[in-house]
């Protein structure tokens, strides 16, 4: 797997690319590219065709994408994707770092519903301040990419985005 800079040029161009049924992944998002494929070889052949149409800078081997950290083990031919970093800045972000770990992210017997916390004006006021939806983003973002786990958590969070409490 390699990481490539792609370098804005003076028009959008879509980049399509089949290598005689040899499965090799270009993926885009905004400046960064990354390209996979069984055989370094594909890679090469497809990072030379891209030099003669971008200016793109080679950063070699991925280690990061995206806020996700890349393992990889070729002689078992593994590949693995972390967010841990990515996941302890967004709870620093929302002063909650130092909570109690849990194995499970939302225990069975939890459930929350807007009406049966009330609260008083004073603290809906508060509440209103509280990033909630912006809580639920960041960790919506490890979900799709690399925590399925927390899917059932997020979903149940994300109920209550227009209408939150402390306890949400």
């Amino acid at each position: 797997m390699i990481k490539v800079r792609y370098n804005r040029c003076e028009y959008n161009s879509y980049v399509y690319f089949k290598q005689n049924n040899n499965l090799t992944n270009l993926l885009l998002y905004v400046d960064d590219m990354l390209i996979t494929a069984r055989n370094k070889t594909y890679i090469q052949k497809l990072k030379a065709q891209l030099k003669k149409k971008f200016n793109i800078r080679d950063l070699r081997e991925a280690k990061k994408i995206l806020d996700m950290e890349i393992t990889q083990d070729r002689d078992s031919n593994r590949l693995w994707l972390s967010h841990k970093n990515y996941v302890l800045k967004v709870l620093e972000k929302f002063n909650i770092a130092e909570v109690k770990p849990v194995n499970t992210p939302l225990a069975g017997h939890f459930e929350l519903s807007s009406k049966q916390f009330t609260q008083s004006l004073e603290k809906e006021e508060k509440m209103s301040r509280v990033p909630h939806a912006s809580a639920a983003g960041s960790l919506t973002y490890a979900m799709v990419c690399t925590r399925l786990d927390l899917a059932c958590a997020v979903n149940t969070v994300s109920r209550f985005m227009s209408n939150s409490r402390k306890q949400h």
